[in-house]
């Protein structure tokens, strides 16, 4: 049952990694496989052989929803936005009692609540550092000089989605990436998704072994950075109050239907580690 689960969660990160605004390190906290997660990603192939019943399906799900979702996100944000993005503010919402949990068990002293306002701050600059312009999906020549951009920018997406909070692919929008790569992925060019496969795969080993550092030398202080983070990429996924009566409800609907997943996988969490 727990594969099952996995898979399904799988496929829930990977739909938050195509959606700017949401983060798949959060999501990852949500439904209680973060920890795990970061502690296997590692190049101790001990290790990695003893997770690989937790990372298959949760990577097979990974898969599904970046490559099978693609365009069922962008239609809904086309046909829906509002309801798509509250349901994602539902689900956020209802992690932070969870994640607070998680944080004064470490023992959430004066020090964590500086490091959640820090989290916050953090995301209120990100939010204010999008322009609001996303760059163009063009038909670009394979160069020497794209290749190392895009694997710069697979690493960079890598690194900051797994911090929850920060979304990788809103990142790379700020950054002019984002249009390229999920073309890139929409259309399956291959020639253009190896760097960034190569720059993923960098950034995750890389990003993994700061946090499992983070985490063991400074647990509390770190979970009330999360709480913060997690808090804060509210802002950026808030797409304001919708117009209309029908729009209205239909947002606290998919907000209260976010919050009940997200309830729901929390209460389950032990069951995925």
């Amino acid at each position: 049952m727990n594969h099952v689960r996995n898979f399904f969660v799988g496929i829930i990160l990977g739909v938050a990694n195509i959606i700017p605004g949401v983060s798949g390190g959060t999501m990852a906290v949500v439904f209680g496989v973060y920890d795990r997660l970061i502690g296997a990603i590692t190049l101790n192939l001990k290790r990695l052989w003893k997770e690989l019943p937790f990372l298959l399906p949760l990577g097979a799900g990974l898969l599904v929803g970046i490559v099978g979702f693609s365009r069922l996100v962008t239609w809904l944000f086309s046909a829906w936005p509002a309801q798509t993005n509250f349901f994602f503010l539902g689900i956020i919402l209802g992690s932070v009692p969870f994640i607070y949990g998680r944080a004064k068990g470490s023992g959430f002293t004066a020090g964590s609540w500086a490091a959640a306002g820090l989290g916050m701050a953090a995301m209120v600059l990100m939010y204010l550092l999008d322009s609001g312009e996303e760059a163009a999906a063009a038909s670009v020549r394979a160069t020497p000089g794209l290749m190392l951009y895009l694997g710069a920018m697979g690493f960079v997406a890598a690194v900051t989605m797994i911090i929850p909070g920060i979304s990788g692919s809103f990142v790379l929008l700020i950054l002019g990436a984002y249009g390229m790569i999920l073309q890139a992925v929409s259309d399956m060019n291959l020639v253009l998704l190896m760097p960034v496969a190569a720059g993923v795969i960098a950034g995750l080993l890389l990003g993994a072994q700061l946090v499992r550092f983070l985490l063991s030398r400074f647990h509390g202080l770190t979970y009330g950075a999360i709480l913060g983070l997690v808090i804060g990429s509210l802002l950026p996924v808030f797409p304001g109050i919708p117009s209309g009566f029908a729009a209205v409800a239909g947002s606290l609907l998919a907000a209260a239907a976010g919050t009940a997943v997200s309830w729901f996988f929390s209460r389950t969490e032990g069951g995925a580690s």
